[in-house]
């Protein structure tokens, strides 16, 4: 893991140079995927980049969801909602994502979330200003989706808190990774038949702790995770954010599974 900067600055000095240029002899920058040597650290290689499937382009204007147009037809309007949307609405005002979770993404993500590879933090987190700079623009406060207090042991650290940090020191934006949090131990949403269990799972899961009411109340939340999957666990946060005075909660999530809301159809 690089302790400098991407890239240096306009003004930095000579022996900063010096030294991200002797760290490079000794540490050579390599893509965080594949391994393959590149010229800048924490980037992808020309292969692995081409695999990524960025969400671009028009989605749900409430959940992100893309759609899949035509390439001839029309672009839908951009306040457009899915019909998941339009059938059973979130909690949360609006969710942007920056790729597809799919299998180049995957082990990427996983590696952040199981295996610490945290050098992987800087990208994500340009891939996370990239997709939801409109969302950050309009937010007041960032907070991640956290873990129950004994899967964080397990765990060491909270993937989601880790990027909503990164997030916070790159815009700006204050972050507190404790103004929620998860009070039930749920089984882990991927044990779950359907979407439906998933929302049953998340039921009373989450709460705004007395002590931290009055930093969320009134102000707009941008809630950060890795990865959208039904939406059922932000959906849940969302609510609880809201229960206690927050004026607005927009997700940005790393990743998303792609399909249509249909189970709220």
């Amino acid at each position: 893991m690089s302790l400098l900067s991407d890239s240096a600055a306009p003004g930095s000095s000579i022996a900063t140079r010096m030294a991200r240029a002797l760290l490079d002899i000794v540490y050579p920058p390599l893509c965080f995927l594949c391994r393959e040597p590149l010229a800048d650290p924490h980037s992808l290689c020309a292969a692995c980049w081409k695999k990524m499937a960025f969400i671009d382009g028009c989605c749900c204007t409430q959940c992100g969801l893309p759609f899949d147009l035509d390439p001839v037809g029309s672009d839908p309007d951009k306040e457009t909602r899915c019909a998941g949307c339009l059938a059973k609405p979130p909690a949360y005002d609006r969710a942007r994502s920056a790729v597809r979770y799919d299998e180049a993404s995957r082990d990427g993500i996983l590696a952040l979330k199981r295996a610490d590879r945290l050098e992987m933090v800087p990208a994500f987190t340009r891939w996370l200003e990239r997709s939801g700079g409109e969302l950050l623009d309009g937010s007041d406060l960032i907070v991640p989706v956290p873990l129950h207090p004994w899967r964080l042991w397990w765990r060491r650290y909270n993937q989601a808190a880790v990027l909503a940090q990164a997030l916070a020191r790159a815009s700006g934006k204050p972050v507190d990774p404790l103004a929620l949090a998860r009070i039930k131990r749920t089984p882990s949403q991927g044990e779950m038949p359907s979407a439906k269990a998933r929302r049953r799972n998340m039921r009373g899961a989450f709460k705004v702790p007395p002590s931290h009411g009055e930093v969320v109340k009134g102000r707009g939340v941008l809630l950060v995770d890795d990865v959208m999957t039904t939406g059922a666990t932000l959906d849940a946060c969302a609510r609880a954010l809201k229960r206690a005075g927050a004026s607005r909660v927009c997700v940005l999530t790393l990743a998303r599974v792609v399909r249509p809301r249909t189970d709220a159809i």
